[in-house]
């Protein structure tokens, strides 16, 4: 195996994708090296390459929804051999010490490493990453397809199990996009009385067809009012800012409007329309290794997928351009 990882990078903020090579120096006690089979895009790798965030350091290797086998591991690791296929997501590495670890919330580690933030991600030949986070992928599951459930999947999944939604609730999903069409498929295969909220009339057919029992325009001030009070759980996968006070209005008694799409602008709540009926505000970094494991046995249970559409990894700028067009339906994927 050459030492070096052949890999596509960013030379600065907003550039152009560049050939890139680099040594990633020996493999840690605790590390495995995948071999690259395909990765998923994400508005979040767009993010990260424009520097939105202001956390990127070039060269950027992007990509977080991996898919690969196991080609080499590190003497302590656990739970994965050399020649598994797996799945790696946004968190590549986590302190395995702290409460949060040692009570399976890995994912809110203090000290977690983040795929692509200070390291190099999965848009290469081959990636590292801690045994930890290194998923494997169940049999009954699409490889090709998987990539996309380890950061758009796990990040609408995790607060559905978290929050401990119930068959019984009537759950709303603003946006269908890359995360919105997954939550659709999940909350209806959960139970639940499913709404989609979408700007754009031309997704309700689509919106049904994933999982939802009714779609609302979000842009219909009237409809918005007829639904006030209806809701016990809202997730916002959105990354816009929207009329947040319509969506705290439609929330039930112990409601809850849970943010997972990255919202950029301060989002203005009045104390008075939380506390009269109890309702809450929340948001979540997708899920622990757990939860990821919960979620792939859901989907290989229960015949969920993303949709995807799939490039070459030598085509990665005609992908990235799709996406950042608005025209990805619903999840790109590099496929080597």
């Amino acid at each position: 195996m050459s030492d070096s990882i052949h890999a596509w990078a960013a030379p600065k903020a907003g550039g152009k994708l560049e050939s890139f090579e680099y040594t990633p120096g020996p493999l840690g006690p605790e590390e495995v090296e995948l071999r690259v089979e395909s990765c998923g895009i994400c508005h979040s790798d767009l993010s990260m390459i424009d520097n939105d965030w202001g956390q990127s350091v070039f060269p950027l290797v992007a990509g977080h929804e991996v898919v690969g086998i196991v080609e080499s591991a590190g003497e302590h690791v656990k739970g994965v051999k050399v020649g598994d296929r797996v799945g790696l997501g946004w968190f590549a590495g986590s302190c395995m010490s702290c409460r949060h670890c040692l009570a399976g919330n890995h994912n809110l580690c203090t000290n977690a490493e983040q795929t692509i933030v200070g390291r190099h991600g999965g848009f290469a030949d081959r990636v590292r990453c801690h045994w930890s986070w290194a998923i494997p992928i169940p049999g009954s599951l699409d490889a090709l397809k998987a990539g996309p459930l380890f950061c758009g999947g796990i990040t609408v999944f995790g607060p559905i199990a978290h929050f401990g939604v119930k068959p019984t609730d009537r759950v709303g999903v603003v946006g269908i996009g890359g995360l919105g069409h997954l939550a659709l498929q999940f909350l209806d295969k959960w139970g639940c009385h499913v709404t989609a909220f979408t700007s754009s009339d031309s997704k309700a057919e689509e919106a049904k067809r994933l999982g939802a029992d009714s779609v609302v325009n979000s842009r219909d001030s009237k409809a918005m009012e007829g639904i006030a009070g209806s809701f016990d759980f809202i997730l916002v996968t959105a990354n816009v800012p929207l009329d947040w006070d319509a969506y705290l209005a439609a929330l039930a008694p112990d409601g809850r409007l849970h943010f997972v799409g990255a919202v950029l602008e301060p989002i203005p709540v009045p104390a008075f329309a939380l506390i009269g009926q109890r309702k809450s505000i929340s948001g979540s970094p997708l899920g622990g290794p757990a939860t990821v494991l919960d979620m792939l046995d859901f989907c290989g249970r229960h015949d969920i997928a993303p949709q995807t559409e799939v490039y070459p990894m030598d085509q990665i700028h005609d992908a990235l351009d799709h996406l950042r067009a608005g025209k990805a339906r619903y999840r790109v994927v590099l496929e080597r």
